[in-house]
């Protein structure tokens, strides 16, 4: 059986994966998602069932725009050949919906909650519009109640979305790509830093929970 370098696992995907690096493999490795022969001195050996694994990965990341703790998980399920058949944060949640201003008495009725709830989520700076978006906010806002967490224990979560929405806006590629003439380019790459940003959060309370095994 070839055994293969990571330097040798570079160069048969840069082809593909212009920004593939030695350290993302080894990123890659650490979360789990490849697991390298390792030679008498410590070096890594990866066969060509790696290099299809890694191919994988890498395309769900750029084509399908999966977080890494998403494809973790299916990856250590087994589950790795249905891209359709794995759950996670469509791309298509990651951007605004169509404005469509409503009376607070619509907003209220369409998103299953009380004028009194509606309130709370304003004074609290987590709901500002009457639109689609802000009504899955409320959605949301609304089953969280149900174990007790109140508008005001959500004011992190605002301020976080704040931080990341800056984030996002100031990131050099997707400066590069508001730039350019295509506007699909662009909200690719505000899709794709949205998902990492999510995998990042993801990630962040898995390691500290501390009454879960999540």
């Amino acid at each position: 059986m070839s055994l293969l370098t990571i330097g040798a696992v570079v160069a048969a995907l840069s082809e593909e994966f212009p920004d593939i690096s030695t350290s993302k493999i080894r990123y890659l490795e650490r979360r789990g998602l490849v697991r390298p022969q390792r030679t008498a001195g410590g070096q890594r050996r990866y066969t060509e069932q790696d290099l299809t694994e890694l191919r994988r990965i890498m395309r769900w990341q750029r084509d399908e725009y999966l977080p890494l703790a998403v494809i973790a998980d299916q990856v250590a399920h087994g589950r790795t050949d249905d891209v359709d058949a794995i759950e996670h944060v469509p791309v298509s949640r990651l951007r605004r919906s169509p404005s469509q201003a409503m009376s607070d008495d619509e907003f209220c009725d369409r998103a299953g909650i009380t004028a009194e709830l509606l309130g709370e989520l304003s004074r609290h700076g987590l709901i500002e519009r009457r639109d689609v978006d802000s009504v899955t906010i409320a959605q949301a806002a609304a089953a969280l109640a149900e174990y007790g967490i109140e508008p005001r224990h959500l004011r992190p979560f605002r301020t976080a979305a704040d931080r990341d929405a800056a984030l996002v806006e100031q990131a050099p590629a997707v400066r590069r790509k508001r730039g350019s003439r295509d506007a699909a380019l662009h909200r690719e790459a505000v899709a794709g830093l949205l998902a990492l940003l999510l995998d990042l959060h993801v990630a962040l309370v898995r390691a500290r929970s501390t009454t879960l095994d999540l």
